[in-house]
């Protein structure tokens, strides 16, 4: 009796070491394929910014390019021009002030449009629709990332830029209010998707807790929900600032590709990304012009690694601030 009671464990043993041997094969293989495809994501970033930085090089070290252009030109104002740029005139310009001062000039266009619109849909959404309409609402906002940006800037170009140009009266009927309402479209869904998702990490027990203490539901969503879900809110809006300070197909049909210097938002103007992708195409390459586009991209690439750096000491710190230990 002894033996076959001993002898009737070790039969399971085996069997769920047997049954557990069985699980890890496809287990292992979908590591490894996550793994792969990872290092794989990881090995092509890495190649694109050596690429990329290897073409912009010649801007710093190359004794050819610089009878036409060096790097400090690209920042200083030319004598009796400015800051221009006219890479293809008798005396090219490689002014690239210009450029930056539109990317910016859309970009804070469309965050002022999107961030409020994304946040106060967010609450909705997260913490004051009812269930039936919040199943319905939250695919239907996350699906405007699926519209492709040409779309959006076809849409910009030919219903924004009229009603902009009706409203404002701006002088030019592309400028950079229309490329930033359009660009908005584009960066709603992703500050809309990650402030709902932190809105709804904050635990119940703040809820429960703050009503307890005899809040109102409005007073505990403003002084209670929404701060504890302040550093998910500031990483939706650094996310939204990198989607929008990158995006091409939109700027490039609504914004009037004019690289003017000035502060007016009326006025047309071009972003960085806009000049790479319709002049990179026509360049020869070797050229002064091929190496300062990529110079452009890899300034792009820094200053957007800048600002999401800054963007993760922010929200570490508000975490900090709020006694969040991640």
């Amino acid at each position: 009796m002894a033996s076959t009671t001993t002898s009737v464990p070790m039969l399971r043993e085996q069997r769920s070491s047997s049954l557990r041997g069985r699980r890890r094969w496809p287990e292992r293989i979908a590591e490894t394929l996550v793994k792969l495809v990872s290092l794989i994501s990881i090995g092509s970033v890495i190649l694109i910014l050596v690429f990329v930085g290897k073409e912009a090089l010649p801007v710093i070290t190359s004794s050819v390019v610089h009878r036409e252009v060096t790097f400090g030109a690209l920042f200083a104002p030319y004598r009796d021009a400015g800051y221009m740029w006219q890479p293809v005139s008798e005396v090219p310009k490689y002014n690239i002030v210009p450029l930056f001062v539109g990317t910016l000039k859309v970009t804070f266009v469309a965050l002022l449009v999107a961030v409020p619109l994304s946040v106060c849909a967010a609450v909705y959404v997260s913490e004051l629709a009812p269930k039936r309409i919040r199943e319905y609402l939250k695919p239907a906002i996350e699906l405007l990332a699926g519209v492709p940006s040409v779309v959006v800037g076809f849409f910009a170009l030919i219903v924004l830029a009229t009603w902009v140009q009706t409203v404002f009266g701006a002088e030019h009927r592309l400028n950079a209010l229309v490329a930033g309402f359009g660009l908005a479209f584009a960066v709603c869904p992703v500050i809309f998707s990650v402030s709902e998702d932190a809105l709804r990490a904050v635990p119940d027990s703040y809820r429960t807790a703050a009503v307890g203490l005899g809040s109102t539901r409005s007073q505990a969503l403003l002084r209670v929900v929404c701060p504890a879900a302040l550093p998910g809110i500031a990483a939706a809006v650094v996310l939204g600032f990198g989607r929008a300070i990158g995006e091409t197909m939109i700027v490039v049909l609504a914004s009037g590709n004019a690289a003017l210097l000035d502060a007016s938002l009326e006025h047309s103007t071009r972003t960085v990304t806009a000049t790479i992708a319709q002049e990179l195409g026509e360049v020869v390459v070797g050229s002064a012009h091929y190496h300062v586009l990529f110079m452009l991209g890899a300034l792009l690439f820094l200053s957007t690694l800048g600002v999401n750096l800054v963007g993760e000491r922010i929200v570490f710190g508000m975490r900090k601030r709020l006694g969040g230990s991640r």
